[in-house]
C-alpha cells in the first residue's frame, strides 16, 4: 500500500544484516493534510508489539479507527453544516436592513459569507500548521499524552460552538478553531499503532486515514437530524452531545491505549543498545541474547520474507524515477532548490483550490445554476461524496503511487486538477456533479502524492522538516480564501466564474513547470544510474575474441 513506503520487515532486514537501522526507516505515511511522519527521540522504555497480547493489540486498533471516526477531521464536513448555521441565523447581525429577506430563502450577505468562510478558512489552515507541534509533543510525550490533549481541545471546541449565543464575543471561529486542533493530536498519534501488527501496517494505516476521510460526514448526519426535527435539535443540543467523543477519546487513553509508542524492530534494538552504552549495565554476550530475542519474537509476526519484501521495494524505488534525486542533503539545501519550490507553490495553489470549493461550493452553485434548489442538491451530493470518496479511492492511490513513475503522476494531478476547474466554470448540472466526482477522488490522491513526493525525493531522514514545511506554508497561505471571497462578492458581483478561472490558469501554469521539471529530472537521473551500473560492471571477453581484446 501507498500508505506505508518505509515497512517494519525493513527494519528487520537492516538488523539481521547486522547493521544499525537508519531513524529515517521507520516514518509513516499518509494522505492526511497534516502527514503522519515522526522521529523517535523520547527516551522512554521501548515497546514491542510482541509484548503485549493479540486481543489488546486488536482492541486498541479498533478504538483509535472509532475516534478518529468521529474526531480526526470533522471540521472538513463544513459544507454540510454551514446551511445549518445559515438557517440558526450564525453571523446575520452583520447584515444590512434590505438583506434579510434572502438571508430567509438561505442565502447569505456579504459580511456574514465572509465570517462563516472564515470559520473553515482558520480551522484549515490550523490543521496543516499544527503539524509541528503535534510532532514534538508525540516525539516527546507520547501518544497517551498527545490522545489527552486532543480530547481537552475537543472539549473546549464542543463548548465554544454549543453556548456560542450566549458568550459575550464571537466564539464560533476559536470553537471551529479548537475542534481542529484537536483532530491531528488524536489522528497523528495513532499512527504508531501500525507497529501492533506489522504484516498488516498498511491495512493498518487504510483504516485510520479512511476513518479521517469519514469524519467529515459527522456534520452531514447531523444536519439529517436537524432536517428531520424540524430543527429542534439545535447546535447547542449536538454539541453538548457530541461531548461523549473527547470523554471517550480521555477514558480509553488512560486505561486502555499505549502510553509509548510500539516500536519497530530496529528501535527497539537501537534504543536498547543505546541504553546499555549510557549504563554500561550489560556485557556483549548478553547484548547479543537480547538483540537475537526480539528479532525473534517481531519475526514471528511477519509473514513474509525480508528478500522478497526487499525487491518489492526496490522494484518501486526504481519505477519512481526520482528516488534519492536529494536524499543525503541537508533540510536547508534541499529546500532552496527547485524541487522544492516548485512543489510548495503547486501544493499552496492546490490546498487553496480544495479549500475555497468546499468552503463554497454552495454558492457557487446559486449563482451559476440559478436555482437555490439545485445549489442545495449539488451541496448534499458533495456531503456525501466527500467522506465516500475518501475510502473509495485507497486501493487506487496504492496502485497509482506502487505502479508509476512520480512524473506521471504528477501529470495525472495537473490533468485532474484542470479537468476540474474546467467543469468548475461550465453552468450545467451534470458539469456539476462530475466536478464534484472528480473532486472527491482527487482530493485525497493529491495529499498523498505530494508526501510521496517528499518521501521519494528529499528522503525520510529531513521528511518531518521538509514536508511539514510544503504543508505548513500551504496553510498559512489559505488565509487568502478571505481575499478570494471578498472579491467575489464585491468585484465580481457574486460570480464566481472569474475567480475560478484565475486560479486554474495559476494551476495550470505552475503544474506544467513542476511536471516538466520532475520529467527532465528523471531522465538526467535515470543516465546517472545507467552510467553509475556501467562504470561498476566487470569487463568480460567476448566469445572467440583473440587473446587481448
Amino acid at each position: 500500500m501507498s500508505l506505508h513506503r518505509v515497512s517494519s520487515m525493513s527494519s528487520y532486514e537492516q538488523i539481521a544484516r547486522g547493521s544499525s537501522p537508519a531513524r529515517s526507516e521507520h516514518r509513516k505515511m499518509s494522505f492526511n493534510p497534516v502527514g503522519s511522519g515522526k522521529a523517535p527521540s523520547r527516551k522512554d522504555e521501548p515497546v514491542g508489539a510482541f509484548e503485549v497480547s493479540k486481543t489488546k493489540r486488536i482492541v486498541q486498533v479498533a478504538i483509535a479507527v472509532i475516534y478518529c471516526l468521529f474526531a480526526a477531521g470533522i471540521v472538513f464536513g463544513y459544507a454540510a453544516i454551514k446551511p445549518v448555521l445559515i438557517q440558526e441565523g450564525v453571523y446575520s447581525q452583520f447584515c444590512e436592513q434590505d438583506e434579510f429577506m434572502s438571508i430567509e430563502l438561505g442565502r447569505t450577505c456579504y459580511e456574514q459569507e465572509i465570517r462563516l468562510n472564515l470559520m473553515f478558512t482558520t480551522a484549515a489552515v490550523a490543521t496543516n500548521v499544527c503539524a509541528l507541534p503535534v510532532g514534538t509533543v508525540l516525539d516527546r510525550y507520547g501518544p497517551r499524552i498527545s490522545g489527552i490533549i486532543g480530547s481537552i481541545l475537543l472539549t473546549i471546541g464542543a463548548l465554544l460552538m454549543a453556548f456560542a449565543t450566549d458568550l459575550p464575543f464571537d466564539a464560533y471561529i476559536p470553537g471551529y478553531l479548537f475542534l481542529a486542533l484537536g483532530g491531528p493530536f488524536v489522528f497523528i498519534s495513532s499512527f504508531q499503532l501500525s507497529n501492533t501488527f506489522p504484516r498488516n501496517s498498511g491495512l493498518i494505516l487504510a483504516l485510520l486515514t479512511g476513518a479521517f476521510d469519514s469524519s467529515s460526514a459527522i456534520f452531514l448526519f447531523y444536519r439529517l437530524i436537524y432536517s428531520a426535527s424540524d430543527e429542534s435539535f439545535t447546535p447547542r443540543k449536538f454539541f453538548l452531545v457530541y461531548l461523549v467523543v473527547p470523554i471517550f477519546i480521555l477514558i480509553v487513553q488512560i486505561f486502555i491505549m499505549p502510553a509509548n509508542s510500539y516500536k519497530t524492530v530496529g528501535e527497539l534494538i537501537t534504543q536498547s543498545e543505546e541504553r546499555t552504552r549510557e549504563t554500561g549495565s550489560e556485557d556483549t554476550a548478553s547484548r547479543g541474547q537480547h538483540r537475537e530475542s526480539v528479532i525473534s519474537e517481531t519475526t514471528s509476526l511477519l509473514s513474509k520474507s525480508a528478500t522478497n519484501q526487499q525487491t518489492e521495494e526496490d522494484k518501486k524505488k526504481e519505477i519512481s524515477g526520482v528516488w534519492g534525486a536529494l536524499h543525503g542533503r541537508s533540510a536547508l539545501q534541499q529546500i532552496m532548490t527547485p524541487w522544492f519550490i516548485f512543489i510548495a507553490l503547486f501544493t499552496v495553489v492546490q490546498m487553496t483550490r480544495i479549500n475555497y470549493f468546499v468552503a463554497t461550493v454552495r454558492t457557487q452553485y446559486e449563482y451559476m445554476l440559478h436555482s437555490d434548489a439545485l445549489a442545495e442538491q449539488v451541496n448534499h451530493v458533495f456531503d456525501v461524496a466527500l467522506p465516500v470518496g475518501g475510502v473509495l479511492s485507497i486501493p487506487f492511490i496504492g496502485l497509482v503511487l506502487d505502479n508509476t513513475s512520480v512524473p506521471f503522476t504528477l501529470a495525472l494531478l495537473v490533468s485532474v486538477a484542470t479537468a476540474i476547474g474546467v467543469l468548475g466554470v461550465l453552468p450545467f448540472l451534470w458539469a456539476a456533479y462530475g466536478n464534484i466526482i472528480l473532486f472527491v477522488l482527487y482530493r485525497p490522491l493529491y495529499y498523498t502524492a505530494v508526501s510521496d513526493y517528499a518521501a521519494k525525493v528529499f528522503g525520510f531522514q529531513t521528511f518531518g522538516k521538509v514536508y511539514g514545511l510544503i504543508i505548513c506554508l500551504a496553510g498559512l497561505l489559505n488565509f487568502s480564501q478571505s481575499g478570494l471571497d471578498a472579491m467575489t462578492h464585491k468585484v465580481f458581483h457574486r460570480d464566481p466564474l472569474p475567480v475560478n478561472i484565475i486560479l486554474l490558469v495559476i494551476a495550470l501554469v505552475v503544474g506544467v513547470v513542476l511536471v516538466g521539471y520532475v520529467y527532465h529530472q528523471s531522465r538526467h537521473l535515470h543516465r546517472d544510474a545507467l552510467e553509475e551500473e556501467a562504470e561498476e560492471s566487470e569487463d568480460t571477453r567476448m566469445p572467440g575474441a583473440p587473446n587481448g581484446f
